[in-house]
């Protein structure tokens, strides 16, 4: 297999003191790789600055005025979760220039597979609102990158992050080109993803698929959410692209989410994903780095999609399992099938 990352320093320069959201993040994914000894049979790609079209594509001017001019005065607060710095318009550019080149990778240099490692993350920004830790939607604008520049006609993002990708659900809410599947904590922040919610009437309809999640869900209750809803939803799509919100919060040691993933959880998520990528788009998918605030969780979590991501085991699962009990998801299951436009005849 033949895998891309990228990076770039000037995501470290984003950062805020005493922000869960920081650059010891990617600092601790990179010593994990480093220390697994996985470097070199990586393919490291500079990304490139997202371009002013590309942005626009997803987002109104008005947002990215706001954000650059903020940056450009020093930086400052958003709102009471998201900051601005005077890096973080050079870090945001990059930060979606990386997913672009993720897409890149996948579809123009060979490559089979691409994780780009970035920060700040993306999925909760909307069209016109900075929120949630994000500035610019970098899965968005990947997908759009795809479409417009490519000439794809279905694109799927999976959302595994705790968080509803509120943002990604509103770009793409009336667009029938692109699948977005979020499965989420609920109720949680931001308070959206309700399984109602399935794309606007028409041929958006059904396009969005929400798994608003108990607490408490782990290692069985995702196993079979993938099973039962993601896996056919996507063979519903048939998409020729899949690029997935690999959001690391859902893990049972995560300081701010409320689920109990383990590490070998999000690695059979991985797994099952790479499966249907190859069933259905000829192995084409990208992943993109979301949330997750544990730095041990990170580097683990990154570690074993990395080895999947280049063909291989995911290796073991040094932080074990957690010890509870997870809530019946049967009846939620069974109650989108009956009622989410994808599953119906």
């Amino acid at each position: 297999m033949s895998t891309v990352i990228l990076s770039d320093a000037r995501f470290g320069a984003h950062t805020w003191y005493g922000h869960p959201e920081c650059a010891d993040r990617l600092d601790a994914i990179m010593e994990a790789v480093t220390t697994s000894r996985l470097l070199s049979d990586l393919c490291s790609v500079a990304p490139y600055p997202a371009p002013d079209a590309a942005l626009m594509a997803v987002h109104t001017p008005e947002l990215l005025w706001r954000v650059r001019q903020l940056s450009s005065y020093g930086g400052g607060q958003i709102d009471g979760d998201t900051y601005v710095t005077i890096d973080s318009w050079d870090a945001a550019q990059y930060a979606a220039g990386a997913a672009m080149g993720a897409v890149d990778a996948v579809l123009s240099r060979g490559h089979h597979n691409a994780f780009a490692l970035v920060r700040p993350p993306g999925h909760h920004a909307t069209p016109g609102r900075a929120m949630g830790f994000c500035l610019i939607n970098n899965i968005a604008v990947a997908a759009r990158h795809a479409i417009s520049h490519y000439g794809l006609e279905r694109v799927a993002i999976v959302d595994f992050d705790v968080h509803h990708g509120n943002g990604t659900q509103d770009i793409f809410y009336d667009d029938p080109q692109v699948l977005f599947i979020s499965t989420h904590a609920a109720p949680f922040y931001p308070g959206t993803g309700p399984m109602a919610q399935v794309g606007t009437a028409g041929p958006a309809a059904g396009k969005t698929l929400n798994i608003p999640l108990p607490f408490g869900v782990g290692d069985i209750g995702y196993a079979h959410v993938f099973e039962d809803l993601v896996a056919p939803a996507l063979r519903r799509f048939k998409p020729e692209l899949l690029l997935v919100s690999a959001g690391y919060d859902s893990h049972w040691k995560d300081p701010l989410g409320p689920m109990v993933l383990s590490t070998s959880g999000y690695a059979r998520l991985t797994a099952d994903l790479l499966a249907l990528a190859d069933e259905l788009c000829d192995g084409r998918i990208a992943l993109v780095l979301e949330g997750g605030y544990s730095l041990e969780v990170l580097g683990a979590c990154t570690v074993a999609a990395l080895r999947l991501l280049l063909g291989r085991d995911p290796g073991p699962d040094m932080l074990g399992g957690a010890r509870s009990v997870e809530p019946d998801l049967s009846h939620l299951i069974a109650t989108i099938r009956e009622r989410h436009p994808l599953f119906g005849t």
